[in-house]
């Protein structure tokens, strides 16, 4: 289960929580370091597929289980595919499934924790029964039904289901620190000069919690790449002519025994893909919690 993110909720005026928290950032190591890998990695993914010479499964007269080196700069699969092309246009399809992903089951998760968290009473008991009966299903094993069964392997779709699975948890996160807000001065200031309670939670409890979501948005993101990269390896992945990801070049290096036949480079280069973003995102979120909580900033 992903663990949700430690830091303190701090109330403090917009430009100055705005320009204390540019300041920490850019003199944290985890977070420049953290977001030069991702960033570059995200700019390989959107701009390099422009400039490949080969597309993702166009096989490559003569170059078939060829090594790296300076013509195919990752090697070659067993059927002549360049496997530097299969990874740039996998790393599109990764980010896409982690931001659309994140994105949406950070959206219902905040949505749920918000409401639960300011109305209570009966509201939050309903909205608390259905976050615990969605915690409990196994989330794994239903977007591997949903997969096996309805035969919906693209990518946008992948991630509407991975989103749809992993909200909960940050329902009951934001729900917990919407619990330690609503009882401030400024709240009850608020309510009683006649705002309603979306306003007073898109105008007031939810700038005081910027930092909080903004982390959860990245552990949810590496959360949706790990998600969507094992169901690719276990052959959900996505379908069509030039379909390719970064779990899905590791299904085909599998099922071509890459690694018997010593093409370590088949399945090495998405593995450890997919191992620096996620790793980079969470070493981001250890960066960000020093940032955001005044008890761990390295002055």
């Amino acid at each position: 289960m992903t663990t949700p993110p430690t830091t303190d909720v701090v109330v403090a005026t917009p430009r100055r929580r705005r320009n204390e928290t540019l300041y920490f950032a850019l003199r944290n190591p985890k977070v420049v370091g953290a977001i030069v890998i991702v960033g570059g990695l995200l700019l390989l993914g959107v701009l390099g597929p422009m400039f490949l010479s080969y597309g993702p499964t166009e096989r490559i007269p003569g170059a078939a289980m060829k090594p790296p080196g300076s013509e195919h700069w990752f090697g070659t699969t067993m059927q002549g595919h360049d496997v530097f092309t299969q990874f740039v246009v996998g790393l599109r399809a990764t980010f896409v499934v982690g931001v659309l992903g994140a994105a949406i089951s950070g959206l219902i998760g905040m949505l749920v924790g918000f409401v639960a968290g300011y109305r209570g009473g009966v509201v939050d008991d309903l909205l608390n029964m259905l976050t615990n009966i969605v915690l409990v299903i196994p989330g794994f094993v239903v977007l591997i039904i949903i997969n096996a069964y309805m035969g919906v392997r693209s990518i946008p779709m992948q991630a509407i289901f991975i989103g749809l699975s992993s909200w909960p948890w940050v329902a009951r996160a934001v729900r917990s620190q919407t619990l330690s807000l609503r009882s401030r001065d400024y709240i009850d200031l608020a309510r009683t000069s006649g705002l309603g309670t979306a306003a007073i939670i898109r105008r007031e409890i939810a700038p005081n919690m910027y930092s909080y979501l903004f982390m959860t948005f990245v552990l949810l993101f590496g959360g949706s790449v790990l998600t969507a990269a094992a169901l690719d390896f276990i052959g959900l992945g996505p379908t069509g002519r030039n379909a390719m990801s970064l779990g899905l070049m590791m299904n085909q290096a599998v099922q071509w025994s890459a690694l018997t036949l010593n093409m370590w480079w088949w399945f090495l280069v998405p593995g450890a893909g997919i191992t620096v973003i996620v790793g980079s995102l969470y070493i981001m979120n250890v960066g960000l919690d020093e940032v955001f909580n005044p008890k761990l900033r390295e002055m």
